[in-house]
């Protein structure tokens, strides 16, 4: 009983010392160690000031930063330097008119100027311009670019192929400074990852501004025989799901680092219609700069190996000039160099050449177009007819070595 008695003294004498407050903060309260040295007040206030450091060291979180993604990033990294392309172009053709003489209609030729747009994107800071050849071409007779930033330059061609499909352009002027974009490496890129092609499709915004579509890498390294009819070289293209559409062509399709993968070029619609359908194409980055470093030094694109003759395409004339002539689609060989890799695997001049490996030649165009598809180090296999026979070599492909 006394025991008993005991306890509950001393559990009465615990609390006995404390004032109502104290009683109210103990169970919040934070450790007795500062008990004797602060007052609660001061706890309390001390604990709030160092709520409000604590808050001042985080940034708030917004919206607009949950907005944010790689794709914002990319766009907000490429935009400035993609450019919407106006080109005019004279265009000959013929009308009939009645002559009141003559008492009958004749054909007379007339020019006229026809505009179209596409797109391009700039890869200097003294603004050089990339498009496709389809885009601008030798035809064209004015160039007019529209930045992001709503100004419009007039540009010049410095250079281009037909067979790559693109076009190297100079934005004239006295500015000096443009925004630009880099290219990544096409060698890297990896099918599934997300691309972002940019430009002004359909000319929609004249502004410039330029429009966005996502999608990814379908896949790469998709190559196109040369058509005879259009013996354009695409090769090692890469396949995007991301909308492309006319007016896109010579735009940038870009990573989610903002870096150039390759240049929007063309769209396959399976015959279904004219516009896009998911298979949507570019030239890869990597060929592109080997291409354009060539149209920046010389304006034209030459093979890296020298086949070591000249030929000319055999037409009509050329056999009413030459009856002896094989009445055959193909390349007369006009001329031989002694030192070059034609002449060493016993080609002549008088030789027609009908078939490059193993495609028919129809014409001087579809031939450079097939032997772009060899490098130097290479052998190339051509069939020939030489006094209606017809014979099969196989050239060395090298660089050309010029006789003393």
């Amino acid at each position: 009983m006394v025991r008993h008695a005991t306890i509950v003294f001393l559990f009465v004498s615990l609390f006995a010392g404390c004032t109502p407050e104290q009683k109210k903060a103990s169970p919040g309260t934070t450790p007795l160690v500062s008990l004797g040295t602060i007052s609660p007040g001061e706890t309390a206030s001390a604990q709030q000031q160092g709520d409000r450091n604590q808050d001042q060291t985080q940034t708030p979180i917004t919206v607009d930063d949950s907005r944010k993604n790689a794709i914002t990033n990319a766009v907000q990294k490429a935009g400035p330097a993609v450019v919407s392309i106006t080109v005019t172009e004279l265009q000959r053709g013929y009308t009939r008119e009645f002559d009141t003489f003559f008492f009958r209609y004749f054909d007379v030729p007339v020019q006229r100027e026809v505009k179209s747009s596409g797109s391009g994107f700039i890869i200097s800071e003294d603004g050089l311009v990339v498009t496709n050849e389809h885009v601008a071409s030798k035809n064209s007779k004015t160039i007019m670019v529209a930045l992001s930033d709503g100004s419009k330059h007039e540009a010049e061609l410095l250079g281009s192929d037909e067979l790559a499909d693109l076009s190297l352009l100079k934005i004239k002027g006295e500015r000096t400074s443009f925004p630009y974009v880099k290219f990544a490496d096409s060698d890297e890129i990896m099918v599934g990852e997300w691309t972002i092609a940019m430009g002004n499709p359909f000319g929609l915004f004249a502004d410039g501004q330029p429009s966005v579509t996502v999608g990814v890498v379908s896949a790469k390294e998709r190559d196109f025989r040369p058509d005879p009819q259009d013996p354009r070289v695409y090769v090692e293209m890469i396949q995007t799901d991301a909308a492309i559409n006319r007016g896109n062509s010579g735009g940038p399709l870009v990573n989610s680092n903002g870096e150039v993968m390759g240049v929007n070029t063309f769209i396959f619609t399976g015959g279904t219609s004219s516009g896009f359908v998911g298979l949507g194409f570019a030239i890869p980055s990597n060929r592109v700069q080997k291409i354009i470093s060539q149209l920046k030094e010389s304006g034209s694109v030459s093979l890296e190996y020298d086949p070591g003759m000249n030929f000319v395409p055999v037409t009509r004339q050329l056999i009413m000039q030459y009856p002896s002539i094989p009445r055959v689609l193909g390349l007369f060989v006009t001329e031989v160099n002694k030192s070059g890799p034609a002449y060493e695997c016993g080609i002549m001049p008088g030789d027609v050449i009908i078939q490059i490996g193993e495609e028919r030649v129809t014409s001087d165009m579809h031939a450079w177009a097939l032997m772009r598809e060899y490098e130097e180090g290479e052998e190339m296999t051509l069939h020939l007819i030489r006094d209606n026979k017809q014979y099969k070599t196989s050239m060395k492909l090298r660089k050309r070595v010029r006789g003393r």
